[in-house]
C-alpha cells in the first residue's frame, strides 16, 4: 500500500493508497525549518509559509482561496523547527485540480509587495495574539529557555524586531537557497493512485533544480543545567512548565518514552490527572507531553492553579517524577497505557491527513516507511524494566528547567529546591 519513487532532480514522492477512503490529503513537506534559520532572520521560513498564499503568476490570493471553496477542500500549511508543510485534503476526484493549485503556490508565488506588507502586519498580530494567550505563550517561552542559545530555542514566529526587519530580497533569497529538490517531500494519502501522482509531480517539478549540497544538521544541542524562570503578569491563574531532556525522534527507547509519558500525564487516567486534579481538585489543566527532533528532545509537564496552591502543584509533579525513576510502575498500569497508545495510532489511521503527515515524518525522521505493525509491536515489547530504566536514565535532575507564569511574588522557587 506504499509506493514510493524518486524524481529525477531528486524530490521524492510517497504516497499510501486507501481505496475505501473518499478523501485524498497531499503534502509538499521541506525538511527545513526554524532551527536551520540564522538568528537575525528568524521567524523567516514561517514568514515564506504565509506568502505562498498570497499569488501567484496565474492566481491572485482571493482566486487561490475560491479554487479550494469550489473543492469543497482544505488547504492551509504550517512550520515546525525541522520542517515546514503544505497541504491540502480534498474528495479523491479533485487531485488533478488541487495538484495544480498546490504546485502552482508552491513552485509559482510571486511574493507581491503590497501583500507581503499586509501578511507582515498579520504576523505581527499573531505574535502578539501569541503574547496574549498565556497557556500558548508559556510553552513559548519555555523552550526558548530550555534551549536557550540553541536555534532549537527560536521561536517559529520570530520577534517583532526580526519580523520588522525582513525585506522582500531576504525573504525570496531564503526560500531559493533552502527549497532544494533534496528537501523536498511529496506525501499523498487516501484513494490516490501513484503513478498518477508522479505523472502530475514530474510535470510540475520538471524545471526544479539546484547545485545541492547537504545540509548539515546545525549547532550541536547541549542541553542546560537546573534552573527556573518566573515572568510576572497580571493573570487569574499561575502557570507552570516543567521539562528536562527527552529522546530523539529515532531513538530505540522512543516506545518506553511514550508510554512513561502516557502514564505521567497523557490522560484522565494518568499519575498526575489523578493527583493534581482528582484528588486535590488543584487544576483544570494538567498534562505531560514529548517534543522529539532530529538529535534531542524533551519531556514537559503543564498545568495552570492558584497562585497560593503553586507550589504545592510543583511539589506534587516532583513527586511523579520522582516515582517514574524509583518505582517500577505496575504492570496493569503499564498494559493500560499500551493500549491507550495503541488505540490512538490506529485511529488515526482512519484519516487522510493523519496518513500523509506520517508518510512524511517516517521520510524525515527514518529515511524510510514505518510499518504500523512495527509500531505496535514496539509498543508490545515495552517492559515495566525498560520504563523504570528511562526513567533512571532521564529524570536525573541535570538539566530540570522550570517556568512559572503569573503572580509570581513571593513565590520562593529556587533551582536549589528542585531536587528529583
Amino acid at each position: 500500500m506504499i509506493t514510493s519513487t524518486i524524481l529525477n532532480n531528486g524530490v521524492r514522492v510517497i504516497t499510501q493508497r486507501v481505496e475505501h477512503m473518499h478523501t485524498v490529503s497531499i503534502g509538499i513537506w521541506v525538511a527545513n525549518g526554524t532551527r536551520h534559520e540564522p538568528a537575525e532572520v528568524n521567524g523567516v521560513a514561517h514568514f515564506i509559509e504565509h506568502l505562498l498564499f498570497k499569488g501567484t503568476k496565474r492566481r491572485t490570493a482571493r482566486q487561490v482561496s475560491l479554487e479550494i471553496d469550489s473543492m469543497g477542500g482544505i488547504l492551509n500549511a504550517f512550520t515546525g523547527h525541522e520542517y515546514v508543510c503544505y497541504y491540502a485534503k480534498v474528495l479523491a476526484q479533485f487531485l488533478p485540480r488541487v495538484t495544480d493549485l498546490l504546485t502552482d503556490i508552491f513552485l509559482h508565488s510571486t511574493f507581491p509587495a503590497e501583500e507581503l506588507e499586509r501578511e507582515r502586519k498579520v504576523i505581527l498580530q499573531e505574535i502578539k495574539m501569541r503574547d496574549d494567550t498565556p497557556e500558548e505563550c508559556i510553552h513559548d517561552r519555555f523552550h526558548q529557555n530550555f534551549w536557550s542559545g540553541h536555534p532549537l530555542g527560536f521561536s517559529i514566529l520570530g520577534s517583532e524586531e526580526t519580523i520588522g526587519a525582513l525585506s522582500r530580497e531576504e525573504i525570496i533569497a531564503y526560500k531559493q537557497s533552502r527549497y532544494h529538490p533534496e528537501e523536498i517531500i511529496i506525501s499523498a494519502a487516501g484513494n490516490v493512485r501513484h503513478e498518477e501522482l508522479v505523472v502530475l509531480m514530474e510535470s510540475a517539478f520538471a524545471a526544479v533544480a539546484s547545485e545541492w549540497t547537504p545540509r548539515r544538521q546545525g549547532q550541536a544541542v547541549n542541553y542546560p543545567g537546573r534552573r527556573v524562570n518566573l515572568s510576572e503578569r497580571d493573570l487569574e491563574q499561575t502557570l507552570i512548565c516543567m521539562g528536562t531532556r527527552a529522546l530523539p525522534q529515532d531513538h530505540a527507547d522512543r516506545y518506553a518514552l511514550f508510554l512513561l509519558n502516557t502514564i505521567l500525564g497523557g490522560g484522565m487516567s494518568s499519575r498526575l490527572f489523578q493527583e493534581v486534579r482528582e484528588k486535590k481538585g488543584l487544576a483544570y489543566s494538567v498534562y505531560s507531553y514529548v517534543i522529539s527532533h532530529a538529535d534531542s528532545g524533551s519531556l514537559v509537564v503543564y498545568a495552570g492553579t492558584e497562585q497560593g496552591q503553586c507550589r504545592e502543584v510543583i511539589d506534587i509533579a516532583l513527586v511523579e517524577l520522582r516515582r517514574m525513576k524509583q518505582e517500577p510502575v505496575p504492570q496493569d498500569e503499564l498494559d493500560s497505557a499500551r493500549e491507550q497508545l495503541k488505540g490512538k495510532i490506529l485511529m488515526s489511521l482512519e484519516s487522510s491527513d493523519s496518513l500523509m503527515t506520517r508518510l512524511a515524518k517516517n521520510e524525515i525522521y527514518l529515511r524510510r516507511h514505518q510499518p504500523v505493525e512495527e509500531v505496535l509491536a514496539g509498543f508490545d515489547a515495552v517492559s515495566v524494566n525498560d520504563v523504570h530504566r528511562l526513567g533512571n536514565d532521564l529524570l536525573d535532575g541535570t538539566c530540570l528547567n522550570v517556568e512559572v507564569m503569573g503572580r509570581t511574588e513571593g513565590l520562593g522557587i529556587t533551582a536549589e529546591g528542585l531536587e528529583l
